[in-house]
């Protein structure tokens, strides 16, 4: 099973994260998986279970797309799923009779591979949390009690993720939904890695119970000292200060508390009493609703843009539970990568998969913005093109990521795939040259895979016209001409304090393998996607590649959607 697997930590890998599970990652290597498998939740949930009757055709994925579908692909996936028997192909089958074949139906269908997978990858002292909403939590539950076995379930964890006054509509017939559900299993639920973690203690809990000050300024509160019942479970009977009681600790400690100044006689004859200070205090344990971690909001500092990033809060709480320093974290749907760059903080080695090249360039520019360019010594990516022959076949393959991932190399964001809406426009790049203070430019950005010539280049140069943009950039996979260099002369310089940058540039993908850039001014980086705060946290090396494995990269996806 692990021959041609990696044994290296610290992966982001570009394709279909059931390939890559089943090819790369190897049995028990992983401690902890955290996954936030795309589902379209504000779907109506009639269509959801509408029968299909599978010969849909498979439809390309787009960035963002988070929806399941009942066609082809799945419903053979299913009969496979079936006919492997066992636990799996009972529960699929009791899907498929109450369910019938529609999208609810397909998208378990999808996971149910996926989940065996990452069961494989799990150590004994393994766990996974499942993160979703409640229109699927509970067939997802049966599903993994399925594959894990059901005394592997450890708790369904609700987040409260917003309040009633974010989802409310008037008229609405049901309750205001503002929370979701992470559904917590062991490989193997007596071993798994936990710490239990705790919140602070509230203003009105301290005003309450640590109302007491001493002469430092600290708060504390007084104890019972005197042990339950009358001695029957072994507890001490003797005189302590003029009192004589069963105790909870012997006489020897009793004296090392009052020599410590931690034992207070109330008054003469009282029963003495434990001091026991805020500070010293972990704070209340968490139970298995979390109320204290908001969603990011629109003006949070770590808001990336990514419709469905999760806070840093909710992933440094799992992965500081179920997880320790130098163990292996996986999110085999990592989106923008809020799991892996929690994970990096938290001196944790991690794998991540995706299976869009959008979301490996956000990924690469957040780790980048948040802990500096040597990171990037930290991380393999595996299943970029690192060669021409390997863009063309991209390129020929799938002309959207082939076009998203053109624009990574040069940071800059795609626009909406809707037909007609690019207006000649593939991506966009923002920046500022006075100080930040100023207006906000803007770079244009066209890619072509195929053949190219002058008229492509003078409809970009139009396209600066219209869109008042500073500067335009024909990104392309085939070599230019001279009248097509021409022509970019021709159109000028954009000035700036910095000097003069070519108004329409044009760059192949070649010259880009060799580190060359888009020429333009950023003297306060590159504002295209919002900047992850930055981390003051060492950086880990690298551990070594084996040699056999060096440069590995994974089999291209087939399935284009999630």
């Amino acid at each position: 099973m692990s021959v041609g697997r990696l044994s290296f930590v610290n992966q982001l890998f570009y394709g279909d994260n059931l390939d890559v599970l089943r090819r790369y990652v190897k049995d028990e290597s992983i401690d902890l998986v955290y996954l936030d498998p795309p589902f379209k939740s504000n779907q109506d949930y009639n269509v959801l279970f509408a029968e299909k009757d599978g010969t849909a055709a498979a439809s390309q994925f787009k960035a963002f797309e988070d929806t399941w579908e009942w066609n082809q692909d799945s419903a053979a996936t299913h009969e496979q799923l079936i006919e492997s028997g066992g636990s799996v192909s009972d529960v699929m089958q009791a899907f498929r009779r109450f369910l019938g074949t529609n999208d609810m139906l397909a998208y378990l269908t999808m996971m149910a591979p996926r989940l065996v997978e990452l069961r494989r990858a799990l150590k004994p002292t393994g766990s996974i949390y499942l993160h979703c909403d409640p229109t699927a939590s509970h067939y997802l539950k049966l599903l993994l009690d399925a594959i894990f076995g059901g005394p592997n379930f450890l708790n369904e964890i609700i987040w409260k993720r917003t309040t009633t006054k974010n989802d409310y509509t008037q008229g609405a017939k049901n309750w205001p939904r503002i929370h979701d559900v992470l559904l917590y299993f062991g490989k193997n639920a007596p071993s798994a890695t936990f710490q239990q973690s705790f919140a602070e203690y509230d203003e009105s809990y301290i005003r309450s119970h640590y109302h007491s000050v001493d002469e430092n300024g600290r708060h504390f509160q007084l104890f019972d000292l005197t042990a339950p019942g009358s001695g029957m479970r072994g507890h001490p009977q003797y005189e302590f200060m003029g009192v004589t009681r069963y105790w909870r600790y012997n006489k020897e400690k009793m004296q090392k508390l009052l020599d410590e100044g931690r034992v207070i006689q109330p008054r003469p004859g009282g029963v003495p009493r434990y001091k026991r200070y805020l500070d010293e205090m972990k704070g209340v344990a968490l139970g298995d609703v979390w109320r204290d971690i908001s969603a990011i909001n629109s003006q949070a500092q770590e808001r990336l843009g990514y419709p469905t990033q999760k806070p840093e809060a909710l992933l440094e709480r799992i992965i500081n539970a179920s997880s320790n320093e130098g163990e292996t974290v996986l999110d085999p749907f990592c989106g923008c990568g809020t799991a892996i760059s929690v994970a990096q903080r938290l001196n944790r080695n991690w794998i991540g998969i995706d299976i869009t090249h959008l979301a490996i360039g956000l990924i690469k520019s957040r780790l980048l913005d948040a802990f500096g360019r040597s990171v990037a010594k930290t991380y393999t990516v595996i299943g970029e093109p690192t060669s021409l022959p390997d863009a063309a076949e991209l390129a020929h393959e799938d002309p959207y990521q082939f076009q998203w991932w053109s624009l990574g190399l040069v940071g800059a964001r795609p626009t909406e795939q809707k037909k007609g809406a690019d207006q000649g426009i593939d991506g966009r790049l923002f920046f500022h040259d006075e100080g930040g203070t100023g207006k906000t430019k803007q770079i244009l950005f066209s890619v072509k895979a195929g053949h190219v010539n002058v008229s492509q280049l003078r409809d970009l140069r139009g396209v600066i016209d219209r869109e008042k943009a500073e500067i335009g950039v024909l990104l392309c996979l085939e070599d230019v001409t001279k009248p097509m260099r021409t022509e970019a002369a021709s159109a000028g310089f954009y000035k700036s304090p910095w000097g003069n940058h070519p108004k329409l540039q044009i760059l192949t993908i070649e010259e880009l393998f060799e580190g060359k850039g888009v020429d333009y001014p950023h003297p306060a980086g590159n504002l295209t996607f919002k900047r992850a705060p930055k981390v003051e946290t060492p950086v880990p090396e690298q551990m070594e590649l084996t040699s056999a494995d060096a440069t590995p990269r994974p089999k291209k996806a087939t399935k284009k959607r999630r």
